[in-house]
């Protein structure tokens, strides 16, 4: 609602007053587990993009540049980084694992032997398998680097490089981000 000339000075000011106060939705909703607007994003005549900020460890979902959700996330700890620049999305899988990172468990009791397992420096026990660790909801942007769902999103780097989310909003951005989406990484 704007003033108008018919309005006095004080109810015009007062009006205006109260609207810059009203924040917008993305500051309401930026230390919130999450915010989606499903009914902006149904909309495929506008073209979707995501910008995660490493800084701000958030993600933000656009559609034809209207923001339409936010996130929030947790990316690659210190010598796992999650790398800065732009990528498109090249590959979805509702259901993935790690091929580098999980446990290794006892074939007969199915109990973790060890846990925080990285394949390539760590020699699997004799009587174990291994078992990747669980990214479902998985959007692949740069090499084995994606967004994906997690338990444990504790808003700063703890990943091994890529983008934790909490799960309803991993399930959001999947659903609304076909192959081919821009991803933007930036400080």
């Amino acid at each position: 609602m704007r003033p108008n000339s018919q309005d006095s000075p004080f109810i015009a000011a007062l009006v205006m007053c109260f609207v810059v106060l009203l924040p917008a939705p993305a500051q309401v909703f930026a230390d919130t587990v999450g915010w989606f607007d499903e009914e902006a994003a149904v909309d495929i005549s506008r073209a979707p993009s995501i910008r995660i900020s490493l800084g701000e460890q958030r993600a933000y979902f656009y559609m034809g540049g209207e923001l339409v959700g936010i996130s929030r996330v947790s990316s690659g700890r210190a010598g796992y980084r999650t790398p800065k620049g732009s990528y498109r999305v090249r590959g979805k899988k509702l259901r993935h694992r790690s091929t580098l990172y999980g446990s290794y468990v006892d074939r007969n009791t199915h109990r973790v032997v060890r846990a925080d397992v990285d394949t390539r420096k760590h020699r699997r026990p004799p009587g174990t398998y291994y078992r990747g660790a669980k990214m479902d909801y998985f959007i692949r942007f740069n090499g084995g680097i994606g967004l994906h769902a997690s338990g444990d999103v504790p808003n700063y780097p703890a990943s091994h490089g890529c983008v934790r989310m909490p799960r309803h909003m991993a399930q959001k951005f999947f659903r609304y981000a076909p192959v081919g989406t821009p991803v933007i990484v930036t400080d």
